[in-house]
């Protein structure tokens, strides 16, 4: 039975897999690129995603969700491109991806979602991550945020040029973009948000607007956990309102002083009084992973 689905299709792949069998032989060569798509279907599953099916060097995996294919796409370049090396080779991917309609058959899925996201595989270089203006309209607005729009592609099937669209998976660029990307609304007054995790506090307020959080280095409040996503949630000041966006896998949440407890998950929640923040986790406010706040 064929059955139409909106799924996220993703195409990863060894880069040079040639070249790394000349350089470091067949058999060291063959056990390098069986690694990369043993740690590319493991977080293929880590995300909510599966894997349809893997030819050679390639995996070809779908998601329920932009924001899925998104994480998971930046958890496997930093994974394999950011740490791999084998004999001081180092080792790299590309990966493509696109959210749309897509044909599901006896766990195998085809159309025109397929075509498109193999299109940006193919179009996507060394450490790269391409994707469509499409699926960027479905990602949540944390990840919108460290997109960017290279170029146009033709795709076979379609009459008009789509627009292909860069993610930027870095730890210190994708700090750079998520902390100047989104412009704030000043207040005429200004709140001050406190944030204290462990040894670290921080204030927001006028000076300071945006916070990220999340399980990468590069973030603002740094939280290594499992259920943490690397950009798992971020806190904007708006019109007078700190507001908690939410954009990871397993959700954030927030128990205010009063008792009264809010999951969060692809959603925003407007933060008042004090309170304590879980990333992927409900947590007290004395639990290791808590992050604690209040607004004065």
């Amino acid at each position: 039975m064929v059955e139409e689905v909106q799924l996220a299709i993703l195409f990863a792949d060894v880069v040079g897999s040639t070249k790394l069998y000349e350089t470091l032989g067949d058999s060291k060569a063959r056990a390098c690129v069986g690694k990369c798509v043993e740690v590319m279907s493991k977080i293929t599953e880590q995300y909510n995603g599966k894997v349809v099916k893997t030819i050679g060097d390639e995996v070809m995996s779908t998601f329920p969700s932009a924001d899925a294919a998104t994480e998971a796409a930046c958890e496997m370049q930093n994974a394999i491109t950011e740490d791999m090396i084998v004999d001081g080779v180092d080792v790299a991917i590309r990966v493509g991806y696109h959210y749309g309609p897509a044909l599901f058959e006896k766990g195998d899925v085809f159309g025109d979602a397929v075509n498109t996201a193999a299109r940006m595989a193919g179009q996507s270089k060394s450490g790269q991550i391409l994707t469509t203006s499409t699926t960027v309209q479905f990602m949540s607005p944390v990840w919108q945020s460290t997109v960017r729009q290279i170029d146009k592609a033709t795709v076979k099937g379609k009459a008009s040029e789509i627009e292909m669209m860069e993610v930027i998976w870095k730890e210190e660029d994708v700090t750079r973009m998520a902390g100047t990307s989104v412009g704030m609304a000043h207040a005429p007054e200004f709140l001050k948000l406190m944030l204290s995790y462990q040894e670290v506090a921080i204030e927001m307020g006028d000076g300071k607007q945006s916070v990220v959080m999340g399980r990468s280095d590069g973030t603002d409040l740094t939280v290594k956990h499992t259920l943490v996503s690397r950009l798992h949630s971020r806190i904007e000041y708006r019109k007078g309102k700190f507001v908690l966006i939410d954009q990871s896998i397993n959700g954030t949440y927030v128990v205010q002083e009063d008792g009264s407890k809010h999951f969060v998950k692809r959603d925003e929640f407007a933060l008042s009084g004090k309170g304590t923040i879980g990333l992927g986790q409900a947590v007290t406010p004395d639990h290791p992973q808590a992050i604690n706040f209040e607004v004065v």
